[in-house]
């Protein structure tokens, strides 16, 4: 297609492509205007040469894109859109540029280099990784990231297509594939299934690759692996499925190809020990592996490979047992393969048992020799009738031996793929997945079988489905855009596919024909002539050939030979050989040939998909098993995979059959484009608009040609749209999106050449006013020397016209006579004036004799007024000196007693408070007292009352006692009478007597054994008691001791006090003398009103001696007669003597000399005086403030005399209480006594006791009423003392014993007492406890009044300030309070603002000191630990806190170099000050904490390192690269199908601002957290090598981005970035060294690249780019307009050639990764510990500073 212009006219020297048989096309340019119709096109070759070539006017050649358009990343960024245009795109991107990737819309072109490139290592995965695509270079990881991406995004299963022919590449894509999602999705498991993914790839290429003739590591099977993902997206397993095994391979191998790897690395290990058993031999002595002629690949070493293999078995779970078997089997089928088969006759074949190959082969299956020799030759026949045994001839044997071989080599791989799978099997839920298919593309061969057909048959139902795709994705483009969609006319081969797999299609006749039993290859074919020719257009029938048939593919015409069709379709063993192999004794041999062997694949068990479109099922007629139906119902199940997920296309090319690095074959490839549909994506595109633009891309680009009008309008898009309505008139030819403008093919050139015209006419405008302005320049240069010429010339020739010798004698002679009339002229005038001159000098000389006179009179008079001044002034001055130090003096001794009185009052006030703790302490105490005194009165009066109560008992017994002796009396009279009747009853009454005595004896025993356990318990009670007494004894003494401590303490108490009523004495005095003050203030202010009074009469008397002075010299002389005597000579003359004129203004000068310096006095003096009365006022506000405070201190004194007096008043009790413990013990004595007498009386009176009880038998009421007041009493002496109970309990026991009738009222009253004292014990117990409680308080309030008196003391010291020693007092308890407060709660912005760097850090070494003073070892070790510790885990648990991690790095290296400073070595101490070298530590070497620490902070230095870098890489990229620092230098491309996210927009996300911003935002974190200024630099270096190096890989990865005006761009953002380390002082950090890979990339971008001169200079400059880094940078240098050119491919070979000397890295990227070493430099610190305040937000009021 030729385009024309508005006349119908095409572009003159427009470039066309012709047809060509060598190079497919051929560039040649339009010589000659061209006309509607005409025949022939005047052309003019590349060559020079010119041609005529013939045009038909409906099929114009196609027009050649512009060069700026040549190169493009992306096939549909050109304008025109055809086969030469891609071609070339793809020569001059590969064979110049070195760029094996090209996107072809959603297709990735991929050519095979033949070559190992360094794109593909983890930097490049991490460049690509999260980027759009097509923001970088064209890359296999670019469109893994987009899969990944949307898998991630969409939550949508996605698959990846690799296809191409062998050779092209597929297996290495679809590995870097892999190895891209391994990579980007590490999972945080410890399975490492990412590892075993790509470990499954090693083992299939060994058993499922081999070398061919087109490629070394060709896949003879497809392969569709699915990688699963979580809902995090990472990998958690795999599956794989195959399809079509290349079987007969293992069995025949063409010329120069070879069977499958695994053989031969088998082979080449056969002399290891491992494998002997398996009896191999090299690989030349097997048929199996020689066929192909040559065994080894060039480059290749099968022994290496074959360890891989078997790590790779291993790392996948596989035990050497398992490998082991199926080595056994690899190894059968080669001896296998080595059976002989002898000719017996024409139709028999026969097998030697002996054979030796035949023997191993039994061996290692476990089959039996003879069974194995009789069925490979012989077969058996099965009928209805019976069974033929039939024999087979060698050819037959032969097809069965290698029929069997190839059978179990195919069970080995699906078993061996089977197990991979389970391998990479998962237990959890598949969230999504991503598949990668490595699929045969099309293949056309001299000689195509059965496997080729299959192959097209794959490739025709992958062409429908890309087709379908395309045309989809084309469709919501249009949609999206709300552009009217039109129809596209695309081919669609659903006939092809129709006529393959319909029913009675291709593949259906096959399977029948493979179901007869006599079915042939020839009558199949013939079935397919009958069927097709002359009846479907796509079937042809070859005219020499009976034996094949060809189809017409989507791609090419395939002729396919008949031949072994129904043989490789029924893949057939004969069944006796299949029953001795399932009769193996090898279990893996005998699984193989199950009668139902375990699925290949469980596949298609785990996934369930949906077809997005309806796929043709095979019929189910017949139950197929042949290998076409199989191969057909997996493509199927494919097609629904792929149908069900976002296909991603990658189409991979072989450049050369040759093997050639970047050999560009253009037949071969154009052949290879048409058959993988890069040029069918072509012409679908081309049909619609190919070219699409957004507005904003389209304003940039084509901005030049719009005018002024158009461009002051706001909106972008109208300005495009009116625009663009005036560059193509035709609307037609492009359409207006909602953010893109579509185009018609061709249309974007045509405004590129529009573009080009107006730069090329403004280049020419330019050039006109500059040269213009340059020969202005230059002819005003030469008019002005011409000029000047001249004017030297003229005067020369006027000087030699003018000279004669005449005139020469006169002028001599008048000269002469000049000379004399001159000499007497001057000599009358200089008598004249000599005259006149000593004249002057006379009078002069007399005025100034007279002037010196009395000028000498009145200095003599200055000096004397001087004398006396100066005299005042330095009296004056003394004065002043001595009233300021005097009032420095007393502020500074008014502010220290302020500060003394503060103190005191705060110390004050806590005694106060303490001493009213203590007095309510006491007041309870002294209530308690009073209650026992109450209780101990009542007790009194009960044993009062009780002895009273005995006396009365006494006396009533005496009574009835003889009221008993006198009845006695009565009864002996009565005796007498009744003896006789006694008699009578004597024995009766005996009896009842003795029964009685015994019964009361026996009672009497019972008591006195109740008595004897009571006592037993009474004693154990007493000494109880008396324990208790015994403490209650020492408790008393303490409380002695611990009131003569307190005594002491108020003593001491009155020492201070007194002391400070000295102080407030003191203050008295110096109160008193600032009446003084104020009296001398008074006295100054009076002599001021002097001074000033004398200094103006001073004025006065000056001003009137001047004003004398000035009248007599005016008197004196008439100064106008003296100006008109004197000449102007003599005036100057006498000027500079200053002797007479300046007389008068010398005067003047003087007297305002004088008023200044006496206002200035004045000033002085005021100020002075101001002065003195602020410090008057001041002083009397603080005296008044001092009287206040001595008020309120003495009030203070006063309350604290009246709490002392108090204390001692309460503190005398403690005799009273000795007092009262001696009474009682005096009381318990005499309770005692009294109870042994009872105890007497008792027993000397049995009888009278013994009537008494019985009496009292005989009135219970009268015991009750006695009984009640003694038990009552009992009760009431109980509380008198533990003693005096047991005392009355024995006397109730003894009284008890006495009354045997109330033994159990008795028992009643004893178990009542006894749960009484049970009580009482425990109310006793509570009391002690609660005296320990009142101790242990005492104690504690007397040693904090210890305390505070040891304070006051030292407060009141006369010897001045504390002295502090730089360690911090802790406890051992508030350790983790310290570590809590000062690590794992500290906030950094609380901490750095107004405070010294790293004082957390100090903090921490002072109470190491502490630790290290008291020489407490485990201290020490518990603080270091759990402070370290602690900063570990705040540093945890803020990983991702930027300004956290600076903190605790600051404060981790402070504390290290405080361990370093006074650890007490040489090399750190010289450092320090004197009083630091004192601080050291004196006890403990802790050179490991210091080493601990140090680890500490390079883990939190890297992390602080880390967390910076995630902060600014997104900004480097955008900001440095994309960013246009310099508007308007660069312009816009084309983009193609895929957009850019470097794109230009209203908005940019980032810029170079936002770099340095963020570079500002680390610094200025890093200094407010006083990071030492050394690491600064370091953290510097690191950020900048991290800017550097993702800017310098992003530009090595970017193709549109090297250009002439980016590397402007870039220089431009490296002077900012210089300029900012300028600015923050960090020239020294090295950081700009790290930035000259970048620098020097920028200049090569910049630099002239045409000549050898220039090359040597690049080979010279670009030291820092490795040789592959200047190489790429020069090979992907692209123009931005048609001014600049491209690189040649013979000036990079001159580079590259004075490159090859060079030893660097063959690297292409930076590591981004790599982190410089630190280094922590030891800084002492200036801080003095002792010195260091904690502030009170710390919380660590518990320290204390000694």
């Amino acid at each position: 297609m030729l385009v024309v212009d508005a006349d119908g006219c095409p572009w003159l020297y427009n470039r066309v492509w012709i047809p060509d048989p060598e190079e497919v096309w051929k560039s040649a340019e339009i010589a000659k205007d061209y006309r509607a119709g005409d025949r022939v096109l005047r052309l003019l070759l590349e060559d020079g040469t010119e041609l005529d070539y013939p045009v038909d006017p409906g099929s114009l050649p196609p027009l050649r894109n512009p060069d700026i358009l040549v190169g493009e990343n992306d096939l549909t960024a050109l304008s025109y859109l055809h086969e030469p245009a891609v071609l070339h795109n793809l020569r001059i991107r590969f064979a110049e540029s070195k760029l094996i990737y090209t996107y072809s819309g959603i297709i990735l072109v991929a050519m095979n280099p033949y070559k190992q490139l360094p794109i593909y290592g983890d930097a490049i995965i991490h460049a690509y990784s999260g980027q759009n695509m097509g923001d970088m270079d064209p890359h296999i990881f670019a469109v893994a990231e987009e899969a990944y991406k949307q898998m991630a995004r969409n939550n949508r299963n996605q698959s990846i297509i690799v296809s191409g022919e062998s050779g092209a590449g597929k297996t290495v894509s679809a590995r870097y594939a892999m190895r891209y999602f391994a990579t980007v999705s590490k999972s945080s498991s410890n399975a490492h299934v990412e590892d075993k993914v790509l470990a499954s790839n090693p083992i299939t290429e060994a058993v499922g690759n081999a070398k061919t003739t087109r490629n070394d590591n060709s896949s003879r099977f497809g392969k569709y692996t699915e990688i699963s993902f979580d809902e995090r997206s990472q990998i958690i397993g795999a599956n794989m499925r195959t399809y079509l095994l290349e079987k007969s391979r293992v069995v025949f191998q063409a010329e120069n190809e070879r069977n499958y790897h695994i053989f031969y690395q088998l082979c080449a290990c056969a002399q290891q020990p491992e494998f002997e058993h398996l009896k191999l031999r090299s690989a030349e002595e097997f048929n199996y592996t020689r066929m192909g002629g040559n065994t080894v690949i060039e480059g290749v070493n099968d022994r290496a490979d074959m360890v891989e293999t078997q790590k790779t078995f291993t790392l996948l779970g596989f035990k050497e047992d398992f490998q082991m078997d199926v080595f056994k089997i690899l190894a059968a089928i080669l001896h296998l393969g080595n059976v002989q088969v002898t000719t017996v006759s024409n139709e028999r074949s026969s097998v030697n048992e002996d054979d030796s190959h035949l023997k191993v082969f039994c061996e290692l299956l476990g089959l039996e020799t003879g069974k194995v020799a009789q069925w490979l030759c012989n077969r058996k026949i099965v009928t209805a009738s019976e069974t033929v045994v039939k024999p087979m001839t060698r050819p037959q044997a032969i097809n069965a031996r290698d029929a069997l071989a190839k059978k179990i080599y195919a069970h080995l791989f699906d078993f061996i793929v089977e197990r991979i799978n389970q391998a990479l099997h998962f237990s959890g839920k598949q969230h999504t997945f991503i598949g990668v298919l490595d699929i045969y593309g099309f293949e056309t061969f001299d000689v195509n079988s059965f496997e080729q057909f299959c192959i097209n048959y794959a490739n025709e139902k992958l062409q429908q489905q890309f087709n379908l795709h395309v045309f989809k994705l084309e469709q919501e483009e249009y949609m999206k855009e709300d552009i009217p969609w039109t129809l596209i006319d695309f081919y669609d081969n659903q006939p092809v596919i129709d006529l393959i797999e319909a029913k009675m299609g291709i593949l259906e006749l096959l399977d029948e024909e493979c179901l007869l039993p006599h079915g042939t290859d020839e009558n199949w074919l013939q079935k397919l002539y009958n069927n097709f020719v002359n009846k479907n257009s796509l079937f042809e029938k070859p005219r020499m050939s009976n034996t094949s048939f060809i189809i017409q593919h989507f791609a090419d015409k395939v002729e396919y030979q008949c031949e072994g069709f129904l043989e490789k379709n029924r893949d057939t063993v004969y069944d006796m050989l299949v029953e001795i192999l399932r009769a193996s004794k090898f279990h893996l041999c005998a699984t193989f040939f199950q009668e139902t062997p375990v699925a290949s694949s469980p596949f298609g068990a785990m996934i369930t998909v949906k077809s997005a479109k309806q796929v043709i099922k095979p019929n189910s007629k017949h139950f197929r098993t042949t290998v076409g139906s199989k191969f057909r119902s997996s493509l199927s199940l494919l097609m629904e995979t792929l149908n069900a997920t976002t296909p991603h296309y990658v189409r991979c090319i072989k450049p050369n059959d040759c093997k050639l690095p970047f050999e560009f074959d253009s037949k071969r490839i154009v052949q290879q484009l048409r058959a993988c549909g890069v040029l069918e994506t072509i012409r679908i595109s081309a049909q619609s608009y190919p070219s699409r633009w957004t507005y904003i891309e389209f304003y940039s680009r084509y901005g030049i040609l719009m005018t002024q009008q158009e461009l002051s309008l706001g909106d972008k898009k109208e300005v495009c749209k009116i625009a663009l309505h005036r560059f193509i008139q035709d609307s037609n030819q492009y359409q207006f999106g909602r953010t893109k403008i579509f185009f018609r093919a061709g249309q974007v050139a045509y405004l590129e050449k529009l573009r080009l015209d107006k730069l090329r006419q403004s280049c020419i405008v330019i050039q006109k006013h500059v040269r213009g302005w340059l020969q202005r320049r230059k002819f005003l240069r030469e008019r002005q020397a011409a000029l000047t010429i001249q004017q030297y010339f003229r005067g020369q020739q006027t000087v030699r016209k003018a000279i004669t010798a005449t005139a020469l004698k006169e002028a001599w002679a008048a000269i002469i006579l000049q000379k004399h009339c001159r000499g007497y002229l001057v000599r009358n005038l200089y008598q004249l004036i000599r005259v006149a001159t000593i004249t002057i000098q006379a009078y002069t000389r007399g005025f100034l004799a007279r002037r010196q006179y009395r000028k000498l009179l009145q200095e003599h008079k200055a000096v004397i007024l001087q004398k006396y001044a100066r005299a005042w002034l330095a009296r004056r001055r003394f004065q002043n000196i001595r009233r300021f130090v005097l009032n420095i003096q007393l502020t500074y001794r008014v502010q220290r007693l302020q500060k003394k009185l503060e103190d005191q009052s705060r110390e004050n006030h806590g005694l106060v408070e303490k001493l009213t703790s203590l007095a309510a302490l006491r007041a309870g105490d002294l209530e308690k007292i009073q209650k026992l005194e109450a209780e101990l009165e009542r007790a009194a009066t009960h044993r009062h009352s009780y002895e009273e109560k005995g006396r009365r008992y006494r006396d009533t017994v005496e009574e009835r006692l003889s009221k008993l002796q006198k009845h006695s009396a009565e009864l002996e009279l009565q005796k007498e009478q009744a003896e006789l009747t006694l008699q009578e009853k004597t024995e009766e009454l005996k009896e009842q007597m003795d029964k009685l005595t015994r019964q009361l004896f026996d009672d009497v025993q019972k008591e006195e054994q109740q008595r004897l356990l009571l006592e037993k318990s009474f004693e154990l009670k007493t000494q109880a008691y008396e324990k208790q007494i015994a403490s209650l004894r020492e408790e008393i003494k303490a409380l002695k001791d611990e009131r003569m401590q307190l005594h002491h303490q108020l003593e001491e108490g009155r020492l201070t006090s007194d002391s400070l009523k000295g102080e407030v004495a003191l203050l008295t005095k110096q109160a008193k003398t600032i009446s003084e003050f104020e009296k001398e203030i008074e006295l100054l202010q009076a002599q001021k009103i002097d001074v000033e009074k004398h200094v103006q009469s001073q004025k006065r008397e000056m001003r009137d001696r001047m004003s004398e002075v000035t009248k007599q010299l005016l008197e004196s002389y008439d100064i106008e007669d003296v100006r008109s005597r004197l000449s102007v000579e003599d005036l100057e003359h006498l000027n500079e003597d200053g002797e007479l004129w300046f007389a008068y203004e010398g005067l003047k000068k003087a007297t305002r000399v004088l008023e200044s310096h006496f206002q200035s006095q004045k000033d002085c003096y005021e100020k002075e005086i101001e002065g003195l009365n602020f410090k008057v006022v001041h002083l009397s506000q603080e005296i008044n403030h001092l009287q206040k405070l001595f008020r309120e201190e003495t009030g203070i004194n006063e309350s604290i005399r009246h709490e002392v007096t108090r204390l001692t008043s309460e503190n005398m009790m403690i005799p009273d209480f000795k007092q009262q413990i001696s009474e009682l013990e005096r009381q318990k004595q005499d309770l005692e006594s009294r109870l042994k007498e009872q105890t007497e009386k008792m027993e000397g009176k049995p009888e009278e006791s013994f009537n008494h009880l019985s009496r009292a038998r005989d009135g219970e009421g009268v015991w009750s009423k006695a009984s009640c007041p003694f038990l009552r009493a009992v009760e009431i002496k109980g509380n008198e003392g533990p003693i005096d109970k047991i005392q009355e309990l024995q006397e109730a026991s003894e009284f008890l014993e006495k009354q045997p009738e109330a033994e159990e009222e008795a028992k009643h009253i004893l178990q009542q007492e006894a749960s009484q004292l049970s009580l009482e014990n425990r109310d006793l117990e509570e009391e002690l406890d609660m005296k320990d409680r009142v101790i242990k308080k005492l104690q504690d309030q007397v040693k904090t009044l210890t305390k505070t008196i040891e304070k006051a003391n030292e407060v009141h010291l006369p010897s001045g300030p504390k002295e502090y020693l730089g360690m911090l007092e802790y406890k051992k308890e508030d350790e983790a309070k310290i570590i809590q407060n000062l690590i794992l709660d500290l906030k950094p912005r609380g901490v750095v603002v107004n405070m010294i760097p790293g004082l957390p850090a100090h903090i921490l070494f002072m109470c190491v000191r502490y630790a290290d003073s008291l020489n407490d070892a485990d201290m020490l070790k518990s603080l270091m630990n759990n402070a370290i510790n602690g900063i570990k885990h705040v540093v945890k648990e803020h990983l991702e806190d930027l300004e956290m991690l600076s903190f605790w790095l600051s404060n981790t290296c402070h504390f290290l170099n405080c361990l370093k400073q006074y650890s007490g070595e040489e090399e750190f101490m010289k450092y320090n000050s004197p009083q630091q070298n004192k601080n050291c530590l004196n006890n403990f070497d802790l050179t490991e904490y210091r080493q601990i620490l140090s680890d500490v902070a390079i883990r939190i230095y890297y992390q602080f390192i880390i967390v910076m870098e995630n902060n600014i890489q997104p900004i480097i990229v955008p900001g440095m690269l994309e960013y246009e620092s310099l508007q308007g230098i660069s312009g816009l491309k084309p983009t193609g199908f895929r957009k850019r996210s470097s794109s230009i927009d209203d908005t940019d996300a980032y810029t170079m601002t936002s770099v340095l911003q963020q570079l500002s935002y680390f610094y200025t974190t890093m200094c407010q957290n006083g990071l030492d200024p050394e690491l600064v630099r370091q953290v510097v270096k690191q950020l900048f090598y991290l800017i550097g190096a993702v800017t310098l890989n992003s530009l090595l990865l970017r193709k549109d981005m090297c250009s002439c005006r980016k590397g402007m761009q870039i220089r431009c953002n490296i002077s900012y970035l210089e300029e900012w380390l300028k600015d923050k002082n960090l020239q020294n950090s090295s950081a700009k060294e790290t930035l000259e890979p970048l620098s020097q990339a920028a200049w090569l971008l910049q630099v002239k690249k045409t000549t050898d001169s220039d090359a040597k200079e690049i080979s010279e400059c670009c030291t820092c780019l490795s040789a592959v880094q200047i190489i790429k940078i020069l090979n992907s240098y692209t123009p931005i307009d048609d001014f600049e050119k491209r690189v040649a491919p013979s000036f990079v070979r001159k580079v590259q050639a004075l490159l090859n000397n060079r030893g660097d890295s063959s690297q292409l990227m930076l590591d981004t990764k790599y982190l410089f070493q630190v280094t922590f430099p030891f800084t002492a610190s200036p801080h003095a510990l002792e010195m260091t305040q904690i502030p009170s937000s710390f919380k660590l009021g518990f320290l204390r500073r000694l």
